[in-house]
Formats: C-alpha cells, structure tokens, sequence
C-alpha cells in the first residue's frame, strides 16, 4: 500500500513516517524545508502545500493509495493572530489535497485535534464540535470538507501527543518536565486541566490498524486515562527519578493566555477499541518507552 503523509518534518510525522516504513508501507514523505526524518532511506519530498498545482502534480506523479494529511498550523496562538495564515495551511490545503485524491481515487485520512471541542470532556465521536478558538475553528472547517468530499476518509482525533524524542525532534511535554528536573529547575505545572494524554506510538498503532479496514468513520485516537499536567508530570519524575518536589501545583488562572482552552478536555476511545481492537499503553508505561526505561 502506498501511503502519502503530509507534515513529515512535525513530532507525530516523524514518528508515523518511521512506523509505517518498518511496517513495510511505501511511504512517501512530504513536508516543507529540508529533510528531518533521521531514516533517510524513506522517499521524501519537499512541498509547499499552498501551492495548488504543485499539490496536484505531486499525489498524481507519485499515484498513492492512501493520503494522511497531518500536516497543519497547529499553535492556537499563532493561529489567533494570524487568523488568514491559519485558513490558509489548515482549510485550504485540506481543499486542495482533496482535490489531489479524486484525481487518484485515493482514501483520505485526515489528523484532527481534540479542540475541535469545547468544554464537558471527555468528548466522544458523537459530541457536537463547539470550538473555543479559531485554530479548532479551522480544523473543524476542514473536518467538514473531508467529509463533503465524496470520498473513502477517515478523521483521527489526538490530544496532547507526547513520546519519544530525537535530534531534530521538538520535545514533548514530558522531555520538557525532565530536563528542567534534571536541571533542578522549579516547575508550575497546572492541576486544574484535565487532558486524555497520547502516546506518539498508540496513534501510529491506531493509524497502522485503520489502513487495514475500509470504513468512513471518525475514530479517537488518545490514552485512556484523564490526567492534569501536574498529574503527569508526578509521573514523569517518578519514572525517572527525580525530585517531585520540584514541581509546584498552579492553577490556570497564574497563566493568562489570549487563546481560550478548554479546562476539561480530552477524547473517549470506544470507537476505536470496538471497531479497530485499538489499546492505548497506561500514561506511565508509555512514559518508560519514551526514555527508554524497561515497563
């Protein structure tokens, strides 16, 4: 099966372009700027994906079977203050990958978020999409042209990804409460938000398990346990053996922020254990596989 992944250079692109390519996929990988995937044996090509016919010749030259669009403008900030920006990479690219598929007859599987949502989590495929700021906003305008599409496409929700990192990998949430504890660093980390954390590898499990069922569904793809930052964080330390100490509970209110966030997120994953046999890792066993520590 080939398989075409947008965003290749981002955390999850990385790690899904990897997974599948040891899983004998033919991958091809797409993103802007150069190449940061460390296995340089996997196809990669360079792309602006806001450039329509460069798009189109693309999917058409390389003729894939699946297309995983994961690529988007994912910082609700920046998405914020630059609300044109954000339609831009994250609707209209959406718009022209579309495009790009019918021309091939391809199935689509479009990377989603969790804030598509507002507040009352955890969500589930069922819940009606209320966004609260104007990246959600955009992902689910583009959740919309997917399914309008016309056709074979699935929509994956995460939430709060975190895994393993690398040279040229941005860290994730718990590398950043490991090197500021083993720096003897003090962190706040808030109580008050409530968050089904992912584990990097249980999506690209999730994603490996879709590829091999036809069905236009929307599945969730994140942990099975509702956890506060803090509450990983403890985790964090403890797996690693650090100084709990170290990190002071806060609540939201110390961390004004211009982009409204729900405080009680997160994403139910029933769809995905009935209908895929999708099981996500225990937050503190994904943890240990992150840094590499025997579960």
């Amino acid at each position: 099966m080939k398989v075409f992944i947008t965003g290749t250079n981002g955390f999850l692109g990385q790690h899904l372009s990897i997974y599948l390519y040891k899983n004998k996929y033919d991958v091809s990988a797409i993103s802007r700027g150069e190449n940061k995937i460390p296995n340089h044996e996997i196809p990669y090509f360079r792309l602006e994906l806001t450039e329509r016919e460069s798009v189109l010749a693309l999917v058409v030259a390389e003729n894939p079977d699946v297309i995983i669009h994961n690529a988007a403008m994912s910082k609700p900030d920046e998405c914020h203050h630059n609300p044109e920006r954000c339609l831009l990479n994250n609707v209209t690219t959406t718009a022209y990958l579309l495009e790009a598929a019918k021309l091939v007859s391809a199935r689509f599987i479009f990377v989603s978020t969790d804030f598509v949502f507002g507040e009352g989590g955890p969500h589930s495929e069922l819940s009606e999409p209320s966004p609260l700021n104007f990246y959600g906003k955009s992902k689910w305008m583009a959740e919309n042209l997917v399914k309008a599409s016309g056709l074979n496409y699935n929509i994956v929700r995460p939430v709060f990804i975190y895994g393993p990192q690398w040279e040229g990998l941005r860290p994730s949430f718990i590398q950043w409460v490991q090197q500021n504890l083993q720096a003897n660093q003090i962190i706040k980390v808030v109580t008050d938000q409530k968050r089904t954390p992912t584990f990097v590898g249980d999506i690209c499990e999730g994603i490996d398990l879709l590829l091999r069922v036809k069905t236009d569904e929307t599945f969730h793809f994140a942990g099975s346990e509702i956890l506060s930052p803090y509450e990983m964080a403890l985790i964090v330390a403890r797996v690693n053996g650090l100084n709990e100490n170290l990190i002071e509970p806060v609540t939201a209110e110390q961390f004004p922020e211009i982009v409204i966030r729900a405080k009680h997120s997160g994403l139910l994953i029933e769809n995905a254990r009935n209908i895929l046999g999708y099981q996500p890792h225990t937050f503190e066993q994904a943890v240990k596989l992150s840094f590499g520590i025997k579960p």
